[in-house]
């Protein structure tokens, strides 16, 4: 569907860059579902975000391709590091690859398993932590990851909205997943927090 507005303001949006352009290309080759990836504009936000923090350790939940772990980091300290976990083993030299080619090899580490077992083995205070993997595990990674987020620190959640089936969830598990997680962060006192209707919906979440 097209929307006159968004196309209004991408086109006034920085492009995001040749190393970032050839990866959203090679996904669409080479992937079976490339709609997962974050793309030029929510990856610029992504950047934007990350550069007003300056975090010094950021913990990213689904890398896919990498293409949103190479966005976050461009925020990140001199001395910044971002743990990025990913399920799926196959996708690593891919990952790897786009990584040594932003010249961010020393900055991320990539991890691969189940989240929620490599999670609690991370000896790090985090500064921001992106969800992005399995939603119908957000609530489960959102309770591991909180503990591990500083005071002030910051959580984005992406697919929210989940093509706006969260207004209406009967019959859909992922979208009760995320209502019921969206549900939750609202209701959480330890949290503010804020739903951009962005692409598919982002959630930002401050730690109190």
């Amino acid at each position: 569907m097209q929307n006159p507005v968004f196309d209004y303001c991408f086109s006034h949006t920085s492009p995001v860059g040749p190393v970032l352009a050839e990866l959203q290309r090679q996904t669409h080759l080479r992937t079976l579902s490339p709609q997962m990836l974050s793309g030029p504009y929510q990856g610029m936000l992504l950047q934007f975000i990350s550069r007003m923090i300056r975090p010094r350790r950021i913990l990213e939940i689904g890398t896919f391709t990498g293409y949103s772990a190479i966005c976050l980091a461009q925020g990140l300290t001199d001395d910044g590091l971002l743990h990025t976990i990913e399920c799926n083993d196959e996708r690593a030299p891919m990952i790897l690859e786009f990584i040594q080619r932003a010249g961010l090899s020393e900055r991320i580490q990539l991890h691969l398993g189940d989240a929620a077992e490599i999670i609690p083995t991370l000896n790090e205070t985090f500064d921001l932590v992106f969800l992005d993997a399995g939603k119908l595990d957000y609530a489960r990674h959102y309770e591991l990851c909180l503990p591990l987020l500083r005071p002030g620190g910051f959580l984005l959640a992406d697919n929210v909205l989940w093509d706006g089936k969260v207004l209406r969830p009967q019959g859909d598990a992922t979208a009760l997943a995320l209502h019921q997680f969206n549900e939750q962060i609202q209701n959480d006192s330890r949290v503010e927090n804020l739903i951009l209707p962005l692409r598919d919906g982002l959630m930002l979440v401050r730690k109190k």
